[in-house]
């Protein structure tokens, strides 16, 4: 049992890196069976222990037993060891704290003190993986998050924990094989407080009327810690692979997310809130470039290296009828329109682009509209034979999928006369002796 236990403690320590051999350890000491199991074990596995005790005198005689119980073991084993006294009760009144929240207040202000001035590592403290089944409880009953779900931690801050993966019965078997003696806390078998109600009533009742219910506790702790950890791991993550817009856009880096193991469900987190369900995003890691996912508010267009997630536009395949007799066009996009007569007609005057020109025959259609982009469209440009795709225009433009959902096209009797701000079309071409005709500026 002796070795099984050094092992075991040994094998934690070093699996969760609690300590180097560069500096001492301040080991908190409270002389219960708990805390000399971890200074022994320590000194076992050869480390430089440096111990420290808390005299908060609210145990009358006992407190005092404790403080000459623990100095004549660190006498014994050769270890310097601090102690302090503390006024509980000025404290309590003076901060209007409780009382277990005024002793660990003061006891690990002073650890922290003790650990700069000794010049120690870290503080370890003998918290055992029955404490922390208890801490798993009481927070579950606070309504805790994961969080505090995932019970104490091995390392918090410079606070280490060696004995989270032993119990307290391995405890006190290997004290017991040691032939160590230690100091008992009366106070522990009083059930006023929450903690030893769980410790001396309800957790005994549930280990009997469910077997091997301790370790199935230990199982959820140790998953729910590993959850957790994903959880902050994708939180960092994120802010590595995402950008974030004002607008409630997102444009998600491909290469690193795909560089994780659990890139789906990592997808899916940072997805969910806009509306996306797993499947989604599951698919969208194996699509091809050019597809597009919609939520109940979102469009994520998968392009060569980003996910560009954009909010739904309102009216979003809504047609603009338009008046071109006018000088402006307000809605969907700003347009400014020219009419010129009796003036010659210079081609420097438009650039095809921004810039373009229609004869006069244009208001003579029946209907002019403006209007997004839609799978299929066909227009004849200009200073090119034949007809072109208008996904093909945006293929040479390399366009992302949000850029081409983005464009709007000025639409004449059907025919697409205008990419608006990049390629006018044929149809009511205006030749270079015309003298009536339309500007259109976007």
């Amino acid at each position: 049992m002796e070795g099984h236990f050094v092992d075991k403690v040994n094998a934690f320590i070093e699996s969760n890196s609690l300590f180097d051999d560069s500096q001492p350890v301040l080991v908190a000491l409270s002389g219960g069976a708990d805390s000399v199991a971890l200074l022994r074990v320590l000194i076992e596995l050869g480390y430089n222990c440096r111990a420290a005790h808390c005299n908060f005198h609210l145990r009358g005689d006992e407190s005092n037993r404790d403080e000459n119980f623990v100095a004549e073991l660190c006498k014994r084993q050769g270890i310097q060891l601090s102690i302090k006294h503390f006024d509980v009760p000025a404290f309590m009144k003076q901060h209007g704290v409780s009382l277990e929240m005024a002793c660990r207040e003061l006891r690990y202000e002073w650890f922290d003190e003790l650990c700069q001035e000794l010049g120690c590592q870290c503080i370890a403290v003998a918290h055992h993986c029955d404490d922390n089944i208890e801490t798993f409880f009481l927070n579950a009953l606070r309504g805790s998050g994961i969080a505090g779900l995932s019970g104490m931690k091995p390392r918090n801050g410079n606070v280490v924990r060696p004995l989270l993966c032993v119990s307290r019965d391995e405890i006190l078997s290997w004290l017991h094989t040691l032939q160590q003696d230690f100091v008992t806390d009366s106070t522990n078998f009083e059930n006023d407080a929450k903690r030893n109600r769980l410790r001396n009533i309800i957790l005994p009742a549930i280990y009997k009327e469910f077997q091997g219910a301790k370790n199935s506790l230990l199982t959820t702790i140790e998953n729910t810690r590993q959850c957790n950890a994903l959880y902050r791991e994708s939180v960092d993550v994120m802010r590595n692979i995402v950008s974030d817009r004002e607008d409630d856009s997102l444009i998600i880096d491909i290469e690193i997310l795909n560089s994780f193991d659990n890139k789906a469900m990592l997808l899916y987190e940072i997805l969910k809130p806009r509306g996306f369900n797993y499947l989604q995003c599951a698919d969208m890691l194996n699509s091809a470039v050019g597809r597009h996912f919609t939520s109940t508010s979102h469009n994520a267009y998968i392009n060569r290296t980003t996910i560009d997630v954009f909010p739904l536009r309102q009216n979003e395949d809504k047609v603009y009828i338009v008046n071109l007799e006018n000088n402006t066009i307000e809605e969907p996009v700003m347009l400014k329109i020219k009419h010129e007569q009796n003036t010659l007609f210079l081609p420097s005057m438009v650039n095809g682009k921004n810039t373009v020109a229609f004869n006069s025959d244009i208001l003579q259609c029946s209907e002019v509209v403006i209007r997004h982009w839609r799978e299929g469209d066909r227009f004849k440009p200009f200073g090119m034979n034949g007809s072109k795709l208008i996904s093909d225009l945006f293929t040479d433009l390399k366009f992302s999928e949000k850029e081409k959902k983005e464009i709007w096209l000025l639409e004449a009797d059907g025919d697409i006369l205008w990419v608006i701000g990049y390629r006018a079309a044929q149809k009511f071409i205006v030749s270079n002796d015309s003298t009536n005709y339309l500007i259109i500026e976007n």
